[in-house]
């Protein structure tokens, strides 16, 4: 089997690759005679990306599932919530009868990156290549773990699609398996890597230093991998290219920048940014701040309204109420104090809580963030946001109001919105470590 270089691809103009074309790529790119008696594990997203998983799903089994010892799922969670097995079916696109009648000894699974006993350790990047990696802002050894199960398999084949992301730059590829599938160490430096680098600067780029050491934990997995990546509009399958999961990626991510950015002339001090049911909790839904940020005027007010929103993180939230959303140069200026949380976590504060600075140890941030969730008024007060009544808010107030200043955006999260003459990132002078 072939395992560099992309093996097949289409880009749809105008319109969807159908199933038929979906069925053709699969076929050129996995022929059943190369799958015999083959263990293979397939690397899915959870259901908090739009994605024609199920299609993928069910293409590949149709194609080498009979020729294969095996053929199974894990959920590519990173630091994300469980599924159920009935989540998961519904992630995969099949009834629970389906499941039992025809996808039986398909063996479905969680990533557990909380638990020692599901990792393996592949190695470790150490401190000059850290430094190498990161363009000298971060120079420490980093140990590399990976969910144990990816090793008794023959193969890996990562399903997924590619949007613009607020840690990577783009997401996809090796991704799937850093932090999709990893343990918590290089996560939590990588993230917290793309949070001093700062949301604005990485969003939507390609060649980030969290890319750079995404893919290189990537090279240090020693099974075969093949890589599908999705390219989605709305709810479409428009582009779709397989290979290694640097190619396919590659060539994903240059459509994924043409379709997923929407340019704007000018900051807004309004955005009414709505989360959409996938997101379930602040911890996923802080994407609506992600996404909006670079077209966030200074001083303004972005609202995630998600009256759907119960919980800031059932797995991170307690952190997250002991050390609530601040900008980075807060936790920066006083390491010491800090250094000891998750690094991650820390992470996800920063980029809910947007650009700020340090002055006289008073913090300074950007812009304001309020939340209009079910989570009360004392807990965002608690946590350092400001907090609406979603009752209060009537979404259609705020649209068609560009012209004054307010965006509505009625399903925040996966596009990007962008300055027109927002600089790409192009390294920069930020605190070593």
């Amino acid at each position: 089997m072939a395992t560099s270089n992309v093996l097949s691809q289409v880009a749809a103009v105008g319109g969807a690759v159908t199933p038929e074309q979906v069925r053709d790529i699969v076929a050129q790119a996995c022929p059943a005679k190369d799958y015999k008696d083959k263990r293979v594990l397939l690397i899915v997203p959870d259901s908090t990306r739009t994605a024609p998983v199920g299609l993928l799903f069910k293409t590949i089994l149709a194609q080498i599932g009979a020729a294969t010892a095996a053929c199974d799922v894990i959920i590519a969670l990173g630091t994300h919530q469980p599924m159920s097995e009935e989540a998961i079916c519904a992630r995969l696109e099949i009834t629970p009868e389906e499941r039992r009648e025809k996808y039986g000894r398909v063996q479905l699974f969680n990533h557990e990156w909380d638990n020692p006993a599901a990792l393996k350790t592949v190695g470790g990047i150490t401190s000059d290549e850290i430094s190498a990696l990161t363009g000298g802002l971060f120079a420490m050894d980093v140990e590399v773990k990976i969910n144990r199960r990816v090793f008794d398999y023959d193969q890996l084949i990562i399903i997924g699609p590619v949007f613009p992301h607020e840690v990577v730059g783009c997401s996809g590829g090796n991704k799937y398996l850093f932090p999709g599938i990893s343990g918590p160490e290089v996560l939590n430096f990588f993230h917290w890597l793309g949070a001093v680098v700062t949301n604005p600067m990485i969003i939507g780029n390609k060649w980030t230093p969290v890319r750079k050491v995404v893919d290189h934990a990537g090279s240090m997995v020693g099974v075969d991998k093949l890589c599908i990546c999705m390219v989605v509009e709305g709810t479409q399958l428009v582009g779709l290219y397989v290979g290694t999961p640097e190619d396919a990626w590659n060539l994903a991510s240059d459509q994924s920048r043409q379709l997923h950015i929407v340019y704007k002339d000018k900051p807004f001090h309004t955005i009414l940014s709505c989360a959409p049911p996938m997101y379930d909790e602040l911890w996923t839904g802080g994407k609506c701040m992600y996404k909006l940020e670079p077209v966030l005027a200074d001083g303004g007010e972005l609202i995630i309204y998600a009256p759907h929103i119960h919980e800031v993180s059932l797995t991170h939230g307690h952190l997250i109420e002991e050390i609530g959303y601040h900008c980075v140069d807060y936790f920066l200026t006083q390491w010491e104090k800090f250094k000891h949380y998750p690094w991650g976590t820390l992470a996800h504060s920063t980029h809910v809580r947007g650009i700020g600075k340090m002055e006289n140890g008073v913090e300074h941030c950007r812009a304001r963030v309020t939340l209009a969730t079910s989570i009360p008024r004392e807990v965002c007060e608690r946590i350092n946001l400001g907090y609406r009544d979603p009752a209060s808010i009537d979404k259609e107030n705020f649209a068609n109001r560009e012209d004054e200043g307010v965006l509505l955006v009625r399903k925040a999260g996966e596009m990007l919105y962008h300055l027109r003459d927002q600089p790409a990132w192009a390294g920069g002078n930020l605190p070593k470590h």
